[in-house]
């Protein structure tokens, strides 16, 4: 389970070190290896293998005979990739995902629950509920 918030720094190879806690938090049997993919918002999202694999089957699973699933599939699968976490817990992001999630040198690494997310500081700020009464008032509309 991952969580919270983290400010951290790419290198100029486009490396990323994983705090410790997120790094902790990666279950042994994982290995070396993540997914990382172009998510929602213009964050990129980090995933172990076995959760990668979750979302995976449930695309798998549609139909290659529908167009807006098979669209889907395609996209999802395209914007995808496997990365490696080296011996000094960095792992190197491909040129173009920097590119999309706007990722200079300051990153946010977020923890959620099942995934990671990697932003951009400024468009991280425009993604978040910063009025815990609005928060407050969101968890009473969706958790009630």
């Amino acid at each position: 389970m991952f969580n919270s918030q983290y400010d951290s720094k790419l290198d100029p190879k486009g490396r990323l070190v994983l705090p410790a806690k997120i790094k902790a938090a990666i279950p042994q049997a994982n290995g070396n290896a993540l997914m990382l993919r172009m998510a929602e918002d213009k964050c990129l999202a980090l995933y172990t293998i076995n959760e990668y694999k979750k979302l995976e089957s449930q695309i798998k699973s549609l139909s290659i005979n529908n167009a807006e699933q098979r669209k889907l599939q395609r996209s999802f699968f395209i914007s995808s990739v496997e990365v490696e976490l080296d011996s000094a817990g960095r792992l190197l992001i491909p040129k173009v995902y920097q590119a999309y999630a706007q990722l200079e040198k300051e990153v946010v690494v977020v923890g959620m629950g099942s995934r990671i997310e990697l932003w951009n500081p400024e468009k991280y700020l425009e993604n978040i509920i910063a009025d815990p009464a609005d928060l407050s008032n969101l968890m009473e509309k969706y958790l009630s």
